[in-house]
C-alpha cells in the first residue's frame, strides 16, 4: 500500500511539474512569436519608404504618427510632405529646437517637403537664427535648408498712460 501511495504521489509530482513546465514554455513562445510579429507587422505598413530610405535612423516610427505629426503642424501652419521621412524630419528638428535653449522653438515654423527644410518666422538674436539653421542642417535626412527667419527686437510691455504722478488711477 505505501509503494502505490508513493507511486501515485509520484505522478501526480511529475504531473504537476510537467504542466509547469508547459505553461512556462507556452508563455516564452509566445512572447517569442509576438516580438517576431511586431517587426515584420511594422514593416509591413510602409514597405517601401523603408526599403527606399533605410539609413533615416527612424527605427519604428509608424505613417500614424506621420498623420499626427502633420496634423500639428498643420495647426501651426506648417507643411510637411507626404513622406513618412519628411514627418521623421520635422518631428526631429522641432524637437531638438525645443530642447535647445538658444531657440524660441515657438516663434520658428518649420516646413519639411522631400528633405528641404524652410525655417520661417521671428527671432529675437542673429544667434537664434544662425542656431536654429545649424540644428536643421545637422538633421539627419535633411538635404537643404532655406532660412527665412526674421531678427527682430524683443517687443516691450506698453506702459500705462492712465496713470497720475507715477501712480495708477483706479
Amino acid at each position: 500500500m505505501k509503494t502505490r501511495l508513493m507511486l501515485l504521489l509520484a505522478a501526480v509530482v511529475t504531473f504537476m511539474l510537467g504542466v509547469a513546465a508547459c505553461n512556462t514554455n507556452m508563455n516564452e513562445n509566445a512572447n517569442a512569436n509576438a516580438n517576431a510579429r511586431a517587426p515584420a507587422n511594422a514593416n509591413m505598413a510602409t514597405p517601401r519608404a523603408e526599403a527606399t530610405t533605410p539609413a533615416t535612423g527612424r527605427g519604428q516610427y509608424s505613417e500614424e504618427q506621420a498623420r499626427e505629426e502633420r496634423e500639428k503642424a498643420k495647426a501651426n501652419k506648417e507643411t510637411i510632405g507626404q513622406s513618412l521621412d519628411d514627418a521623421w524630419i520635422h518631428t526631429k528638428i522641432v524637437a531638438k529646437l525645443i530642447g535647445d535653449t538658444k531657440t524660441p522653438e515657438r516663434n520658428i515654423n518649420v516646413d519639411v517637403v522631400q528633405g528641404a527644410v524652410t525655417l520661417r518666422g521671428n527671432v529675437e538674436t542673429a544667434e537664434a537664427k544662425t542656431e536654429a539653421e545649424r540644428v536643421a542642417k545637422e538633421t539627419e535626412g535633411v538635404k537643404k535648408v532655406t532660412n527665412q527667419l526674421k531678427v527682430v527686437a524683443p517687443s516691450k510691455p506698453a506702459k500705462n498712460t492712465n496713470t497720475s504722478k507715477g501712480k495708477p488711477i483706479y
